[in-house]
C-alpha cells in the first residue's frame, strides 16, 4: 500500500498487437471507475515501441517492476496475450498478488492457467472494478 493508503492496482491487458485506442479504453474506463480510491499504474503511460530490441527488456522490466509496486492486478482476458499470461503469473505465483480478471469468456473456455493464477474472474470491467471497491475500498477498510 503506498504512503497516501490508497491500494496500487495494475492495469494488465493486451498491448501488442492490440488497436492502441482499444488498450487505453479499458484503462481509462477503470481509472474512473477505481481512480478516486485507487493508485492506478496504467503501462500505456510509457512511450516504447513494441518490436523495437532496445525497448524488449526495457517494457518487460517496468511492467514487472509495476506488478511488484502493485497491492492488486486488475486483468483485462479479452483476448489470449502472452504478455498478460506472463504478468499474471508473476503476480500471483511469484508475487503472492490478489488478482482481480474481467473477460467475456466463460469458465470452460478460459484458459485453466488464467483460472489457476485468477483470484477472481468476472464477466465485464465494472463487474471487476465494483468487486475491488467492495473488498478493497476505503469503506470497506474502515478508512
Amino acid at each position: 500500500m503506498n504512503t497516501k493508503g490508497k491500494m496500487t492496482i495494475y492495469l494488465s491487458g493486451p498491448i501488442m498487437d492490440e488497436h492502441a485506442g482499444k488498450a487505453r479504453e479499458w484503462r481509462e474506463a477503470a481509472k474512473g471507475l477505481l481512480g478516486d480510491e485507487f493508485k492506478l499504474l496504467d503501462p500505456m503511460r510509457r512511450k516504447f515501441v513494441d518490436r523495437q530490441v532496445d525497448s524488449a527488456n526495457e517494457i518487460v522490466e517496468f511492467d514487472l517492476q509495476d506488478v511488484r509496486n502493485a497491492d492488486i492486478v486488475l486483468v483485462n482476458y479479452g483476448k489470449a496475450s502472452i504478455g498478460t499470461s506472463m504478468e499474471v503469473f508473476y503476480a500471483a505465483y511469484c508475487q503472492g498478488k490478489f488478482v482481480v480478471t474481467f473477460s467475456p469468456y466463460s469458465f470452460q473456455d478460459c484458459s485453466p492457467w488464467m483460472v489457476k493464477f485468477s483470484t477472481k474472474i468476472l464477466s465485464s470491467l465494472e463487474e471487476a472494478c465494483e468487486y475491488i471497491r467492495t473488498n478493497f475500498g476505503r469503506e470497506e477498510h474502515g478508512e
